[in-house]
């Protein structure tokens, strides 16, 4: 298929994320122990045969960079198209604030949309993590004669700020912006439209100074026949600590990676060069996510370790996720943290937060 082209958002500000988006973006956010948010998004669009992508960023955006680098790692390092990195180029009053919205966003990449070869377009937030069948997305779109196409999961997750869809038979009859009562179908933010069609909205938009594609395209413009693909796999908006944190934990269900895992469709992530765990003698595991290069000598129970971490004799940690290369240090104990990358609990230390109250360790932090 070669006919789709990919528009990563992953210009939002998500301050739900506190000390997580301190010194990076949403999308940059380690998940799952071994990935970055973003790599779900670029893996659903390269496991569906697409070959040119753009990712458009605002703020905050070096770590995302450093770890897209030229796009090698999802084949997306190409002399034609490819991966492209689309923060903002001009130093003037509209660059210096936060996109008011994702058709601002569009906006600012006008002249990159009208480069694009494909006939349609994908456009999917850079905080979702799912393993989205496109190619049966597409597929679908097309045969519905539809304008706009959503992806909506078959559930009603009270997801931070999430937009929620009203379908009846595949049609969208209602959009509901962040109800403080969900109902319907919860949308994960991806978007299938024609090229042509997104060009003619985001033209008519900006010249109205209407920034948003839910409230000034979705619900206001009536004469558009939007078509809803219902998703039932496992499917995260990460947006807030707390979102963070149950959405990692799910993770320990076998289920639940059986269903964001699928063979079929492999989630593609940066090689770690790194040699396997090891657990030392007196090291004890049990239900726990446990990265490459990490060394455990002490506890773990119910946790997620990414890679190079350690814990050390004799420390104990449980209901925690513990980001690159933190360490937990003799003694030490650990119940429901978030340790960012190379953070360190020195010895004898103990934390303890609750599953309904997390708490994080900033980046670098020796508590």
């Amino acid at each position: 298929m070669n006919g789709l082209h990919g528009i990563i958002l992953a210009y939002v500000e998500r301050t739900g994320l506190k000390e997580l988006v301190s010194e990076r973006c949403s999308a940059s956010v380690p998940f799952g122990g071994r990935y970055r948010v973003i790599d779900y998004a670029l893996s659903n669009l390269v496991n569906a045969g697409v070959v040119d992508v753009g990712v458009v960023t605002h703020s905050r955006y070096q770590s995302l960079l450093d770890h897209l680098g030229n796009g090698k790692a999802w084949d997306l390092s190409r002399k034609r198209g490819g991966l492209r990195f689309l923060p903002p180029f001009n130093v003037d009053k509209q660059a210096a604030r936060p996109y008011r919205g994702d058709i601002e966003a569009l906006a600012s990449i006008r002249s990159y949309i009208d480069t694009i070869r494909q006939d349609y377009v994908v456009i999917l937030d850079g905080d979702l993590v799912a393993n989205l069948p496109l190619a049966d997305v597409l597929d679908d779109h097309i045969k519905s004669g539809a304008d706009i196409t959503t992806v909506v999961a078959n559930d009603c997750y009270a997801s931070e700020g999430a937009n929620y869809f009203e379908v009846k038979d595949g049609v969208v009859t209602e959009v509901l912006g962040h109800p403080k009562n969900p109902r319907g179908f919860r949308g994960l933010e991806v978007y299938i439209v024609g090229t042509e069609l997104l060009k003619k909205l985001v033209d008519d938009c900006t010249a109205r100074d209407e920034y948003s594609w839910r409230k000034h395209v979705l619900q206001a413009k009536k004469d558009l026949k939007l078509h809803a693909f219902i998703f039932d796999g496992f499917a995260a908006q990460i947006r807030t600590v707390q979102e963070f944190y149950d959405r990692n934990m799910q993770l320990l269900d076998p289920n639940v990676r059986a269903s964001l895992y699928n063979p079929r469709r492999p989630m593609i992530a940066k090689s770690i060069d790194k040699p396997s765990a090891y657990i030392g003698p007196n090291g004890a595991i049990a239900n726990s996510i446990i990265g490459d290069g990490s060394r455990v000598e002490g506890s773990v129970e119910n946790s997620i370790l990414f890679s190079g971490v350690t814990v050390e004799e004799g420390a104990v940690v449980k209901d925690s996720i513990l980001f690159l290369d933190a360490v937990v240090r003799k003694d030490g104990s650990i119940t429901s943290v978030i340790c960012d990358k190379k953070a360190e609990i020195t010895e004898g230390r103990e934390l303890r937060g609750s599953k309904d109250l997390p708490l994080v360790v900033p980046k670098y932090k020796k508590v």
